[in-house]
């Protein structure tokens, strides 16, 4: 299998979704253009405001999401990851975070609901409660292999904390493990790209990992610098703090060389753990 070049989009969405969806489709035809076969937009790339107007949203927003990734598949002829959009629960309360991966055809390959909420008192004072309008999903997240391309496996932000669910998505045979993300501007300056770069070199895995950036509604800061990593845990490419995109290859043949020079998955002893 030859080697391609996947783009992970950088955004700095707002609270009005058309101009989050020309701001997206912006990037993506860019990205297109640069011979991006593979795309990953971040986690609420088409809203980023309030709870209540997201609860008010969801319902229309969700069909919206889902018919501009098809459309942006098609389009521009690549398969895409809508990192993170609101799709109701049926309660009026709260809604999943859902990421659905759609082939370049306009076919679905895989949706995955966030399952970790980020509920958190950071120490520069800030608050997160994602569980008070987030409800978490129930299923294991997904591995999709892409026509043409590779296996990748799916998760979204705070998942990100735990690395049972990568080697969950190795053990499903990933070989592109997609982190789509809004990390806040706090903890994304010490935690971001350590972290990315552990999920890589323990998995020998390459990492593609859109972000948020800038500000948003509120006092909300993202840290940006969406990143492509390799298998060897290589900063590939880095979107820095300005809307745009990481762009690299993904070489398949370079991740079997690393995982015959490492062979770590090959040496776990899942009997004692």
């Amino acid at each position: 299998m030859s080697d391609f070049l996947a783009a992970a989009v950088q955004l700095t969405s707002g609270s009005d979704p058309e101009a989050n969806f020309a701001a997206a489709e912006e990037q993506i035809e860019l990205a297109a253009r640069r011979g991006a076969e593979l795309v990953g937009l971040p986690e609420n790339f088409a809203f980023m405001g309030d709870d209540a107007r997201r609860l008010e949203l969801a319902p229309a927003l969700s069909e919206q999401c889902e018919r501009f990734l098809v459309t942006m598949a098609c389009r521009y002829q690549l398969a895409i990851l809508g990192g993170g959009f609101p799709v109701p629960v049926g309660d009026g309360q709260h809604t999943y975070q859902r990421a659905q991966l759609v082939g370049r055809d306009g076919q679905l390959l895989a949706r995955y609901d966030k399952i970790h909420l980020f509920d958190v008192d950071l120490p520069d004072g800030s608050t997160y409660r994602e569980s008070a309008s987030f409800s978490p999903g129930q299923s294991h997240p997904p591995v999709a292999t892409i026509p043409g391309l590779c296996p990748v496996g799916v998760s979204i932000c705070y998942d990100l904390r735990f690395p049972e669910l990568y080697r969950h998505l190795v053990g499903d045979g990933a070989e592109v493990l997609m982190i789509p993300a809004a990390f806040t501007a706090f903890t994304g300056k010490d935690h971001w790209q350590v972290l990315l770069q552990a999920r890589a070199i323990e998995n020998t895995a390459y990492v593609l990992a859109p972000a948020q950036t800038g500000l948003h509604y509120g006092r909300r800061q993202t840290h940006g610098h969406a990143m492509v990593i390799d298998p060897w845990g290589t900063v590939l490419a880095d979107a820095g703090v300005s809307p745009g995109a990481a762009i690299a290859p993904i070489d398949p043949d370079h991740l079997k060389r690393i995982r015959g020079q490492m062979p770590s998955l090959q040496h776990r002893r899942p009997a004692l753990f």
